[in-house]
C-alpha cells in the first residue's frame, strides 16, 4: 500500500491544457475522420476508420471519466458541458451525466461496485432459448450482455417512478440519434455496419480493461453499505497498464490502467497518472498486472465469471494468482444500472 507523503497540490491545479487540448481535438477529430473513412469506397480506407472510430470511442469514453472527476478543467460547468459531449459520442447520453458521475464517485468513496439488479438471477429467469443465445453470443465475444444493460439503462425511465423526469430526455435523445443512424444507414449500410463493428470494439476493450481492476464487493444502490478504508481500497484494486516496461503505450488508453494512482488520488488528471504511480509504488507491488497477462483470463473465464464472481487476484501469501482472477462482469461508469 502506498505510505509516501506526494505534493497533491502538483498533482490537481497545476494543470497542462495543452495535453487536454491534444487528447480532446483528437478524439472529436479522430471520430469524425473515421465515419469519413467508413463512407469510403476503398476496403483499406474503410479499416483505417474503424480503427480510428474504435479509439475514439474509447478515448471519449476515458475523457468522460476525468470529466466526472472534474480533472481536466477548474470549472465544473465546463466538465460538465465537455462530459456530456463525450457520452454522446460513446452512446452514454442515455443517462445524466451528473448522474453517472455521482455513482462513480460513490464507488470511489465507499469502495464498493454498485449495481440494480443481480444480472445472474436475471439470466436465469429467461427463457431456456433466449438466455442460451445471449451466452452463445457472449461466447463468440459478442458483447449481448453490454447490449442488454445499456438497452435497460435507456429505457428504465419508462418504468422506474424514480427516473420519470428523464423520460421525454431519453425520447429526444433516442429521436436524434435513430435519426442520425437512419440517415447514415441511408447514404451506406456498409457504413452503418462498420460503424456497429467499431462500437462492440469499443466495448470490448472497456469490458476487458473493467474486468481487472477491482474485487470489490458488489452491493445494490441504495443498500447499507459496509465501511471499508483505504487498505482494502488498495488492496482490492489493480493497476493493468498496457505495459511497464514501455509506458507511453499505457497513452493508447489514456492511462487509465495506473489504477491504483487513481484511486489514491482520483482528481489527478489522465496525463499525470504514469508520474503520480512512480512517486506513491516502487514498481514492484503485486497490484500491476499488465493487460497482455490477463488475455487468457478474459478468454478462459468469459461465460464462467458470470456465475464465480471476481475471484482473487492475490493469494494468501501476497502473490499474484491469475488462475483464480476471474474477473468482474458489466462494470462499467458509463451505464447507469437500471
Amino acid at each position: 500500500m502506498a505510505t509516501v507523503a506526494i505534493d497533491v497540490n502538483r498533482y490537481l491545479h497545476q494543470k497542462k491544457p495543452l495535453w487536454n487540448t491534444l487528447a480532446i481535438a483528437y478524439t472529436l477529430v479522430s471520430y469524425v475522420g473515421g465515419i469519413a473513412l467508413l463512407l469510403q469506397p476503398n476496403g483499406w480506407l474503410n479499416a483505417v476508420g474503424v480503427v480510428f472510430l474504435t479509439h475514439s470511442l474509447l478515448c471519449s469514453a476515458y475523457l468522460a471519466h476525468d470529466f466526472m472527476h472534474s480533472a481536466i478543467f477548474e470549472s465544473k460547468a465546463w466538465n460538465v458541458a465537455f462530459g456530456n459531449l463525450m457520452l454522446w459520442l460513446n452512446g452514454g447520453c442515455y443517462a445524466r451525466f451528473e448522474d453517472l458521475a455521482r455513482l462513480h464517485i460513490a464507488h470511489h468513496v465507499n469502495r464498493v461496485d454498485f449495481c440494480r439488479f443481480d444480472l445472474v438471477t436475471f439470466l436465469q429467469a429467461m427463457p431456456a432459448p433466449v438466455r442460451s443465445l445471449l451466452l452463445a453470443l457472449e461466447w463468440l465475444y459478442f458483447p449481448a450482455l453490454a447490449f442488454l444493460l445499456r438497452l435497460r439503462s435507456i429505457i428504465a425511465p419508462f418504468w422506474d417512478e424514480e427516473r420519470k423526469d428523464e423520460r421525454w430526455r431519453n425520447t429526444f435523445t433516442l429521436l436524434i440519434r435513430g435519426g442520425l443512424f437512419t440517415l447514415l444507414a441511408i447514404v451506406s449500410p456498409k457504413a452503418l455496419l462498420l460503424y456497429f463493428f467499431a462500437y462492440i470494439g469499443m466495448l470490448t476493450v472497456l469490458r476487458f480493461v473493467d474486468a481487472f481492476q477491482h474485487t470489490y464487493e458488489v452491493f445494490p444502490v441504495g443498500s447499507e453499505i459496509p465501511k471499508r478504508d483505504r487498505a482494502h481500497e488498495q488492496a482490492n484494486t489493480f493497476s493493468n497498464v498496457v505495459s511497464l516496461r514501455y509506458r507511453w503505450l499505457n497513452l493508447l488508453l489514456l492511462n487509465f490502467g495506473y489504477h491504483n494512482a487513481h484511486h489514491e488520488l482520483m482528481k489527478c488528471p489522465w496525463y499525470s497518472l504514469p508520474d503520480l504511480d512512480r512517486d506513491l509504488f516502487n514498481g514492484d507491488e503485486v497490484h500491476y498486472i499488465t493487460l497482455p497477462a490477463l488475455l487468457g483470463n478474459y478468454h478462459r473465464y468469459r461465460l464462467s465469471r458470470l456465475y464465480s464472481g471476481q475471484g482473487h487476484g492475490v493469494n494468501d501469501q501476497g502473490e499474484h494468482s491469475l488462475e483464480t482472477f476471474y474477473g468482474a462482469i458489466e462494470v462499467s461508469f458509463l451505464v447507469l444500472p437500471a
